[in-house]
């Protein structure tokens, strides 16, 4: 059996904290400059050309993207034929204590969440999935609460439209308004329990930016666009037109994308959750 230790976990999560607030994701980046492309909004072309820049400087200089350096959290894919030698979650968390002192980032955790005494970088937010092979693979997101704040829930009906469910996402982005640092990144969860698919709108956000919902469907050679890729444009093609835009001043930006991830559910329920990031979607991933 393939084994690694505690602290060659702890090392790799280091770097992930490191990687992930100081350089932007590369499909995130893309999307920002097809936005400024495409902007008229005089405002919002400077915007996000700021926000652009912004990025650039991070990484050149190694500083943080933004001051917000979100709480960590961090999804596991643990091989089953793979032995961790030690404790996982205590490396993960030893890791973020690392890598966040190293690189000056911010404390943002308070260990009571109701006096909100202490203040560190962990605990953070773990979830671990057992998966076939001997491999390991962390991805890292630091999650602002500016954006985070504005997670919704909603617990539809099995029998509700489809419009039904459109209107609840773009509401929840009108809702946020400027508040949360538009241009946004919306991850939907549906399906799976409350708690499921509040998860999966979050997992949404690690999806790669792309024209189609992945994995993709392909039948006779030809790519077939599932339903579920057709309300993903359907709602981004609604939300750009809400006049929010780069920061909240308007323009066409309010969105760069729209990612739905699903789950079987019960035949009772239809659990739908929202998951918002800003501009600033920051994330970074590693295999050993």
């Amino acid at each position: 059996m393939k084994k690694i230790t505690a602290a060659k976990i702890k090392k790799l999560v280091a770097d992930l904290c490191l990687e992930a607030n100081f350089v932007l994701r590369s499909d995130v980046l893309t999307k920002l400059k097809a936005a400024l492309i495409k902007e008229t909004n005089k405002r919002a072309k400077d915007i996000l050309k700021a926000i652009i820049d912004n990025a650039r400087i991070a990484r050149i200089d190694k500083l943080a993207i933004c001051q917000d350096t979100g709480l960590p959290v961090v999804f596991v894919e643990l091989g089953q034929g793979l032995k961790v030698v030690g404790d996982l979650k205590s490396a993960i968390n030893q890791g973020v204590e690392a890598g966040y002192k190293k690189g000056h980032l911010r404390n943002s955790v308070v260990y009571d969440p109701l006096k909100r005494e202490g203040v560190g970088h962990s605990p953070v937010i773990i979830h671990i999935d057992i998966v076939k092979g001997n491999r390991l693979k962390i991805a890292l997101l630091p999650k602002g609460f500016g954006c985070e704040n504005k997670t919704q829930l909603k617990m539809f009906n099995p029998t509700v439209e489809v419009s039904e469910i459109k209107s609840f996402v773009i509401d929840t982005v009108k809702s946020a308004g400027p508040d949360a640092c538009p241009p946004y990144i919306i991850g939907v969860g549906i399906g799976g329990t409350a708690d499921y698919a509040c998860l999966l709108a979050k997992k949404a956000l690690l999806r790669p930016l792309r024209h189609y919902r992945l994995p993709a469907c392909r039948q006779a050679g030809t790519l077939r666009i599932t339903h579920y890729t057709k309300l993903e444009r359907q709602l981004l093609n609604e939300i750009n037109k809400l006049n929010i835009g780069p920061m909240g001043l308007g323009g066409k930006s309010t969105a760069l994308a729209v990612n739905i991830e699903t789950y079987p559910t019960h035949i009772s329920g239809l659990p739908v959750a929202v998951n918002i990031s800003c501009h600033a979607l920051r994330s970074a991933v590693k295999s050993l």
